[in-house]
């Protein structure tokens, strides 16, 4: 079960759960709301290693596609082959099965560089995206 209050958030609409030094990473709820009906995704491959930022998946809609960023840097330790198999997992269960991938933190501070769950609702009520 996930906790919105203990997770974190990008500005790219990407979540972020910690447990210990590994990070689970997924689009936010506004965000699959926003891309309408996902088809297929494309993630990355284990042991691949990615800085905080970098492009890390990808998402395409009935829309159009969308890169999957990573939140901070490190290195890809599991890969949810579940949203590969079943795409509308992520518009489903943002927050639980439609994860994407998980990464070992290479750097812990930079979690605190992401945004609350209550700075991400303040975000995306502004209206930047």
């Amino acid at each position: 079960m996930y906790d919105l209050e203990k997770m974190r958030f990008t500005k790219t609409h990407e979540w972020f759960r910690v447990e210990g030094n590994i990070g689970y990473v997924g689009i936010t709820d506004h965000a699959q709301k926003e891309i309408t009906d996902v088809v297929f995704v494309e993630l990355p491959n284990l042991g691949m290693e990615f800085s905080k930022g970098a492009e890390a998946a990808v998402v395409e809609s009935v829309k159009a596609a969308f890169s999957i960023y990573a939140p901070v840097s490190g290195k890809i330790v599991k890969a949810n082959s579940d949203v590969t198999k079943d795409p509308s997992l992520v518009n489903k269960s943002p927050y639980e099965e439609g994860w994407f991938y998980a990464l070992e933190i290479k750097d812990k501070s930079e979690v605190d560089s992401l945004m609350t769950y209550k700075d991400y609702e303040e975000f995306i009520k502004t209206g930047a995206h």
